[in-house]
């Protein structure tokens, strides 16, 4: 993390920048199994997006991101990232950072429409001969009598 991601915010899109001041970072002690210095220090960060009163996006892309990300949301329409790898505190404030910028570009994201296409027509004549090809091998494994 740079001076100037601290001052000017996440750039999510060459568009779109989470101002820093609406991000609350909270800075939590570590679960799981560990010895001295695992649970005993908050290195833990949990960054919490207030997407339902963000300026950063228009009205069209908060939509898209609560459509994307509903499942992530909570129920004032927070977006939140937890990250824990590290016994760093710092390390783990710009990895959820990151994280955070990852969702959101993702959540904005427009997938391009695909356009039907019509096989070529060599795809089309080795498919039927194949299909006579096997047609034939199970018709000569009938006995004559069957015919």
């Amino acid at each position: 993390m740079t001076r100037d991601t601290e001052r000017c915010g996440l750039e999510v899109t060459p568009g779109v920048t989470i101002p820093i001041s609406e991000l609350d970072a909270k800075a939590t002690k570590s679960g799981g199994p560990g010895g001295q210095h695992v649970n005993t220090s908050s290195t833990r960060v949990e960054l919490v997006w207030r997407l339902t009163v963000s300026r950063a996006v228009n009205e069209a892309q908060r939509a898209r991101i609560h459509e994307k990300l509903g499942a992530r949301l909570d129920a004032e329409g927070n977006v939140r990232v937890v990250a824990s790898d590290t016994r760093s505190q710092r390390q783990n404030r710009a990895l959820a950072e990151e994280r955070l910028t990852i969702l959101v570009r993702r959540a904005l994201a427009i997938p391009k429409a695909r356009r039907k296409t019509k096989p070529t027509k060599g795809s089309v004549e080795r498919r039927l001969d194949s299909k006579h090809r096997r047609a034939a091998v199970k018709r000569d494994r009938r006995t004559k009598d069957q015919d």
